[in-house]
């Protein structure tokens, strides 16, 4: 593999190289199984790798390097890990925050083996920076982290992370240079199963996000105190407009990815309401049809783990 520096203090930047999984290799042709793992619909195998090779193809031709760690797994990791039904899900596998790793720890027994997997990978890709990686004893899954820019990060206490988790990687958020993080505590449900179910930074100075969202307190810690305060008020604080909608569908429409300030790489059944904002008219829109993939209960932003922007 060629040599990258681990690197990401935003969601805007430009995207240089992402972590993707392919698919498992598992039919869910009932739809009460479907329901019983979590899923929205029953998922045929051939369309969701379809559906993969689709989005692996845009991040490629956008000129983004890919790595697809379900390759780079050993016979004996590759027949386990072809069976996990929601692998392809890797932002919650970890996350790069500054220039460190952050481990995620699954916060459900049904995703619990793909974590050791994904992190050897990372280990072996990323030897010197796995040195001085961020690893929590408790459930933590990067779904639910935003870095709002260089000084600010948002975390959500949802159903897969933990306070005892985030109390244990603020020291070495803050040690990366950042001087805030907020914690919100959004309600705990299937359709805001993590943060960016919820909101998602847009641009650098406009975060997307659901309108109830408005009416929760959050907790902003500093390396020496601890303070209330409102989701909006503490956003504007950081150069942040919020734009809230009314209307939504929670996947395609929150669950996007930027791949450079310009361009924005979003779901096909994404809605003209979350396009409808001033600040959003000049955005280079690549549609990508994850459909098949959609049906697992995430989207796009679950599905990329960003190893470096500049």
């Amino acid at each position: 593999m060629d040599s990258f520096q681990l690197n990401c203090w935003s969601e805007h930047g430009e995207l240089k190289v992402v972590m993707l999984c392919a698919p498992s290799l598992v039919d869910v042709t009932d739809l009460t199984i479907a329901e019983q793992v979590g899923w929205s619909d029953t998922v045929n195998h051939q369309k969701a790798m379809d559906n993969f090779m689709a989005l692996k193809t845009t991040f490629e031709n956008a000129g983004v390097h890919v790595l697809d760690y379900a390759r780079e797994l050993a016979h004996d990791q590759q027949l386990l890990s072809e069976q996990l039904l929601n692998r392809y899900f890797v932002r919650d596998l970890a996350c790069v925050i500054g220039n460190r790793l952050l481990l995620g720890n699954a916060g459900t027994s049904l995703r619990k083996p793909e974590y050791p997997l994904a992190h050897s990978l990372l280990e072996k890709w990323f030897p010197q920076q796995w040195k001085a990686n961020l690893q929590p004893l408790h459930s933590f899954e990067c779904g639910d982290l935003l870095i709002l820019n260089k000084d600010a990060v948002l975390i959500n206490l949802g159903m897969r992370t933990s306070i005892e988790a985030i109390e244990s990687l603020k020291e070495g958020i803050f040690q990366e240079g950042f001087s805030e993080i907020a914690i919100i505590d959004l309600p705990k449900s299937n359709d805001t199963l993590h943060l960016d179910m919820n909101c998602n930074v847009v641009n650098a100075n406009l975060v997307v996000a659901k309108s109830f969202v408005r009416h929760f307190p959050i907790q902003v810690l500093t390396a020496q105190s601890s303070r209330f305060d409102m989701v909006e008020s503490f956003l504007k604080r950081h150069g942040l407009d919020v734009y809230w909608l009314n209307s939504y569908k929670t996947i395609p429409d929150i669950n996007f990815i930027n791949l450079n300030p310009e361009t924005l790489l979003i779901s096909k059944q994404a809605t003209q309401q979350l396009l409808a904002h001033p600040l959003l008219k000049n955005k280079n829109l690549l549609e990508v049809d994850v459909t098949e993939l959609e049906k697992g209960g995430g989207g796009i932003r679950c599905m990329t783990l960003p190893l470096v922007r500049t």
